[in-house]
């Protein structure tokens, strides 16, 4: 009985929680980013890249397509009632879109899923990705990357009346969550292979499953996990230090090696007049974590 009563409880408090992310009336406050209090950001005049195919296919069209997530707090979340997309990751695709000559206005977003995000800048269907989207030499066989934009660690979200479990060597016998095809997935995969692995397409669904005790945490990068954990503070937490270093980049189609550079100058001039920085107050400093520094920018050259 009394399991059954706590289940209940946790039902309840999903339901408020996706109540607060879709804003309806009598819900708890979502806590996310006031459109009014959003940065604005000067779009560069009479901006020509000819040498990116990328760039050209959006002059034509008069916008760029986006890939993003629509579930993560602060980062990257949709209103299901309106379709925007607000967070500090939307946020980094507005000004790149200012940066490359567009109005921020114009981006059009796409949700594309953690495991699809490489098959959709290779096929077109985005012109590029910003998403936490953790930069690695595997990844940059297949796409290229600007940035990174922000250094992340994996961490681990538990319930509050959790006690057993601190860090990653406490996940022996846990059932874990994390995203299909993700880095969190196959760190745990690889390296704490005594735990019992859950997927699915997006973290909100592992979410769900941690507030009705099917699954006894939810792995990803810090960042994301403190959005959710800011949402309801009484029912979740992020414990232990973060284990990895996550660099989160904007990915571009692989042979765009002219968009990629204009991506990292863009993101050097937006740290250095101070966007970067509005931008995470308006958004992930609403969790209460301070701003970080910017990591350095990574001028890779493609097949190193």
């Amino acid at each position: 009985m009394f399991r059954t009563t706590r289940v209940r409880t946790a039902l309840a408090v999903s339901v408020a929680l996706l109540a607060a992310a879709c804003g309806k009336d009598g819900s708890p406050p979502s806590k996310g980013p006031a459109a009014d209090r959003l940065p604005n950001y000067r779009v560069a005049q009479g901006f020509q890249l000819t040498s990116s195919k990328t760039w050209k296919r959006a002059k034509k069209r008069g916008h760029f397509v986006v890939g993003a997530k629509e579930d993560q707090p602060y980062l990257g979340e949709k209103d299901p009632a309106t379709g925007t997309y607000s967070g500090f990751d939307i946020e980094i695709a507005k000004m790149m879109s200012a940066s490359l000559g567009f109005t921020p206005k114009s981006v059009r977003f796409k949700t594309i899923a953690s495991a699809n995000r490489e098959t959709s800048l290779q096929n077109g269907q985005i012109d590029y990705y910003v998403g936490t989207y953790t930069i690695n030499d595997n990844r940059k066989k297949l796409v290229g990357f600007a940035g990174p934009y922000y250094l992340a660690g994996q961490s681990l979200l538990v319930r509050t009346d959790e006690n057993d479990i601190h860090g990653p060597q406490d996940l022996e016998g846990k059932r874990v969550c994390s995203a299909a095809g993700s880095t969190p997935y196959q760190r745990i995969k690889d390296d704490y292979s005594k735990a019992e692995l859950v997927a699915y397409d997006t973290y909100s669904v592992c979410v769900d499953n941690l507030l009705t005790y099917q699954v006894d945490a939810v792995t990803t990068d810090d960042a994301i996990l403190i959005g959710y954990a800011a949402k309801v503070p009484d029912e979740l937490k992020v414990v232990g230090r973060p284990f990895s270093k996550e660099p989160y980049g904007i990915g571009v189609p692989h042979s765009d090696n002219a968009l990629r550079f204009a991506l990292d100058d863009a993101l050097q001039a937006r740290e250095k007049n101070g966007d970067w920085k509005k931008a995470y107050a308006a958004t992930l400093g609403l969790s209460g974590v301070p701003a970080p520094t910017p990591p350095a920018i990574d001028r890779y050259r493609a097949g190193s």
